[in-house]
C-alpha cells in the first residue's frame, strides 16, 4: 500500500491505547509500520530496478524477523541521546517497545500483500511472488476510516491543523478527480469526511474527543478496517473460483491463473486475467452486476519465445522486469534494416506507462540494446 495507509496504520494503532505501552511506542508504530520500505532506495539504482528490488528483501521473513530489533534499538539510543540533555525524561521499556515495534512492522507487509502488485514473503530463500488481489494499492476506505479517527485529536498545533487540511483537500481531489472512482464512492467519502469533520468540530460531539473515548473510538475503527481487509480478501477468493468456473464452462480450458484485479475506490468491482498457456482471458468483474463476470472480447495473445524475444529478455532491464512481471507477454515490431523492436509488457499494466515494460531494440544478428522511452 501507500505510505499513507502504512503510516495511519502505526499511528491508528497508537491511538488505541498502545501508545501508553511505554515511552516511545508511538514512534515504534508509526517508524515500524513503514520500515520495509527503505528498499525505495532501489528507484536510484536503474531503469527497472525497483521493480526487481523493491517487496523483496526488506519485506521477506527474515527482514521480518530483523526490524523490531533494529527500529527498537535505533529508538533506544535516541532515547539515550535526548537523556543526556534532559534526564528528567522517562525511560522507554525494552520489551514493550519490542512488542509494539514488531507489531508494526508484521503490517506492513500484510498490507502490501493486499494489492496485485505483490509481495514476497519468502525472501530471501524463495522468490516467488505473493498476490491478495483484495484492495487496490491506494484505497481510500482505509485512508478516510484510519486517518479520520487519528483527525478527531485536537491539532497540537497550527502546523499539525494545517497538515490535516492540506491531506484532506489533496485526498478528496484525488477522489473526485480520478476518472475511475464511480460516482457513489464520491458521494460517501464526502459524506465520511463530513462526518468526521462534524464529530471534529462541533460542541456536541466534545465527549467523543476525550482521551478515553478516543481510544475506544480508535480500537473500534481499526476493528472494522480489519473486516473490512478480511472481506475483500474472502470476496476476491471467491470471485477468481467464479471466473474460473465460468470459463471452463465456456470451453477455456488448462487455466494456469486467474486475477481479479481491485479497481480505484470501489470494493465491488475488479478487473479479470486468467492465464491460459496461449492467451490471457481478459474481462470485467461486478458483485452488483448480473451476470457478475463479464469477459471481454478482446484477448492477449502469448507468441513462444523465438530467437528475437529471446535476445530481448535477455538484456539487463528486462530481465529486472521479468523478475516482478506477473502476466508478461511480447509484442514485435519490425523494422526495415531487417531487426525489431520489441516490447515487453504486463497484462496487470497495460497503458499505464513504465509499468508495462521496457522497449528493446534487436538487430539482425540479434544484438539487442534497451532503448529508453
Amino acid at each position: 500500500m501507500d505510505p499513507i495507509a502504512h503510516t495511519f496504520t502505526g499511528a491508528a494503532l497508537a491511538a488505541t491505547g498502545l501508545r501508553r505501552a511505554t515511552p516511545l511506542a508511538t514512534a515504534a508504530l508509526v517508524i515500524g509500520a513503514n520500515a520495509p520500505d527503505v528498499d525505495v532506495l532501489a528507484n536510484f539504482v536503474g531503469d527497472y530496478a525497483a521493480l526487481a528490488l523493491r517487496r523483496g528483501w526488506t519485506h521477506g521473513v527474515l527482514a521480518l524477523a530483523l526490524w523490531p530489533f533494529v527500529v527498537t534499538g535505533a529508538l533506544l539510543l535516541f532515547d539515550r541521546a535526548r537523556r543526556r540533555r534532559d534526564p528528567q525524561r522517562a525511560r522507554p521499556r525494552a520489551g514493550p517497545l519490542l512488542g509494539v515495534a514488531t507489531l508494526a512492522v508484521l503490517t506492513h507487509p500484510t498490507l502490501d500483500w493486499l494489492n496485485n502488485y505483490g509481495m514476497r514473503w519468502l525472501m530471501p530463500f524463495d522468490g516467488r511472488w505473493f498476490y491478495g488481489d483484495a484492495l487496490f494499492i491506494i484505497d481510500p476506505w482505509l485512508w478516510l476510516a484510519l486517518g479520520g479517527v487519528l483527525w478527531l485529536r485536537p491539532a497540537r498545533s497550527r502546523a499539525a491543523a494545517g497538515w490535516w487540511a492540506a491531506f484532506w483537500v489533496l485526498a478528496t481531489a484525488l477522489v473526485l478527480l480520478t476518472p475511475e472512482v464511480p460516482a457513489p464512492s464520491r458521494i460517501l467519502w464526502l459524506v465520511g469526511l463530513a462526518a468526521f469533520g462534524a464529530a471534529r468540530a462541533l460542541p456536541a460531539f466534545a465527549p467523543l474527543r476525550e482521551p478515553p473515548r478516543l481510544e475506544l473510538a480508535a480500537r473500534v475503527v481499526v476493528a472494522v478496517a480489519a473486516v473490512y481487509i478480511v472481506a475483500a480478501v474472502a470476496a476476491s477468493a471467491a470471485a477468481r473460483r467464479e471466473v474460473r468456473a465460468e470459463l471452463a464452462a465456456h470451453g477455456v480450458g488448462a487455466i494456469e491463473s486467474v486475477m481479479v484485479a481491485p479497481v480505484p475506490a470501489n470494493p465491488f468491482a475488479g478487473t479479470v486475467i486468467a492465464a491460459t498457456p496461449d492467451r490471457y482471458w481478459l474481462g470485467e468483474w461486478h458483485w452488483l452486476a448480473r451476470p457478475r463476470f463479464r469477459p471481454s472480447h478482446e484477448t492477449i495473445e502469448r507468441p513462444p519465445v523465438d530467437d528475437v524475444i529471446r535476445a530481448a529478455i535477455d538484456t539487463p532491464e528486462a530481465r529486472r522486469f521479468l523478475v516482478w512481471s506477473r502476466f508478461p507477454y511480447y509484442e514485435k515490431e519490425p523494422l526495415d534494416d531487417g531487426g525489431y523492436i520489441v516490447r515487453i509488457l504486463d497484462a496487470r499494466y497495460r497503458g499505464t506507462g513504465r509499468l508495462e515494460g521496457p522497449r528493446v531494440h534487436v538487430d539482425a544478428a540479434l544484438h539487442a540494446r534497451y532503448v529508453p522511452d
